[in-house]
């Protein structure tokens, strides 16, 4: 691995944003408008909903301060956190991390308008848009495969779903992972009631297994890693749930009053995203050196855990947005999920594909 190497081209990456974001505010007022507990990286949590009276920097369409949400996962995002280059192309903004463990909790943070931006899962990413949620989704981060996947001990005796029975399974309930596994007993025609299914954080997966409490867990990594490394073999992932049509991926959303004042950043943001994702296709031994520290991974383990999930590009997102007349594979994605965590009783409606298409910004990608 070459660090320098590394460093040197996302000091490159900034500074080429660092330009186009100055261009983009000095051609705009920056006043138009038309994704377990947290822990902070640096301080930035605090505050409602309603924006304080703006000062000049802000006037300028430049924030004082970004909150971001989001959690360890092997993405294009946390490789934008690991190398700073948000920082860069804001040096005189304070930048500040909040890292959850659930979509539930992102969520409660979005609403009180204690983060600005976060990265979300499908299954809570549409409960908070059928709960009207104050947020628009502005980016696919990627469409999840074998980054998650149902992990059970070597020696429990279970080969097969049909073997879950009377068997005590641990997921985070209300994210990615909690529905596919939900959709892989339903797809395998398994009473989920069956089965003990305990809710728990990511970060207590592990603990549960090594005290041997659990007989297995449905986990996205580098949990999955963990307990893999630690007797387990894996029995299904999302990757084969979702060929059978259940697919779930993570996307990015933005709290609806800091859209409307700065629409330009949200824009290079999704500049600086697309950058780290070309890193993670293109040079993907360089971004699993870069990830590893953030995932708590060697660096072969994070590049196995970034095979799991399929990053898209800035290119690709129109596919999966659509445009305000025409409607992209992701509304109906957000739909069928809805449909589902109707008829699991977790929604109290299941609304149109409409909803789901009006809280996408198309207009970013137009």
């Amino acid at each position: 691995m070459k660090n320098n190497d590394v460093w040197k081209k996302m000091i490159s990456i900034g500074a080429a944003v660092l330009v186009s974001a100055a261009l983009a505010a000095c051609g705009s007022s920056g006043s138009s408008a038309p994704a377990g507990g947290a822990s902070e990286t640096s301080t930035g949590a605090g505050g409602g909903a309603e924006a304080p009276a703006q000062t000049e920097g802000e006037e300028s369409g430049i924030p004082e301060e970004i909150r971001i949400g989001y959690w360890a996962s092997p993405n294009s995002e946390l490789l934008v956190k690991q190398t700073g280059t948000l920082e860069k192309a804001y040096p005189d903004t304070k930048v500040s991390w909040v890292e959850f463990s659930s979509g539930a909790d992102i969520l409660t943070a979005i609403q009180a308008g204690s983060i600005d931006l976060s990265t979300i899962g499908t299954p809570p990413g549409t409960t908070g848009i059928v709960n009207e949620y104050p947020f628009y989704v502005y980016y696919l981060e990627d469409i999840i495969g074998e980054s998650e996947g149902l992990i059970v001990r070597e020696d429990s005796g279970i080969e097969t779903l049909a073997d879950l029975e009377g068997r005590t399974i641990a997921t985070s309930f209300s994210t990615t992972s909690h529905f596919s596994f939900l959709k892989a007993l339903e797809q395998a025609g398994i009473d989920s009631k069956s089965i003990n299914i305990m809710d728990m954080d990511a970060s207590n997966i592990y603990a549960a297994w090594d005290r041997g409490d659990i007989d297995g867990a449905y986990i996205w990594e580098s949990v999955k890693s963990q307990i893999l490394n630690d007797g387990g073999k894996e029995i299904i992932s999302s990757a084969e749930v979702a060929d059978q049509g259940a697919v779930t991926g993570e996307f990015g959303i933005v709290h609806k009053d800091f859209y409307a004042k700065y629409p330009d950043v949200i824009r290079t943001y999704v500049d600086l995203l697309d950058e780290a994702t070309d890193l993670f296709n293109n040079d993907s031994e360089n971004a699993a050196a870069i990830l590893s520290t953030g995932l708590g991974l060697t660096e072969e383990e994070a590049l196995k855990a970034m095979s799991g999930i399929r990053e898209i590009t800035k290119e690709e997102q129109t596919e999966y947005f659509g445009t305000p007349e025409t409607p992209g594979q992701l509304p109906q994605i957000l739909k069928d999920t809805a449909s589902f965590l109707y008829s699991q009783g977790k929604l109290t409606a299941d609304p149109e594909i409409s909803v789901f298409q009006d809280a996408i910004l198309t207009e970013i990608y137009q």
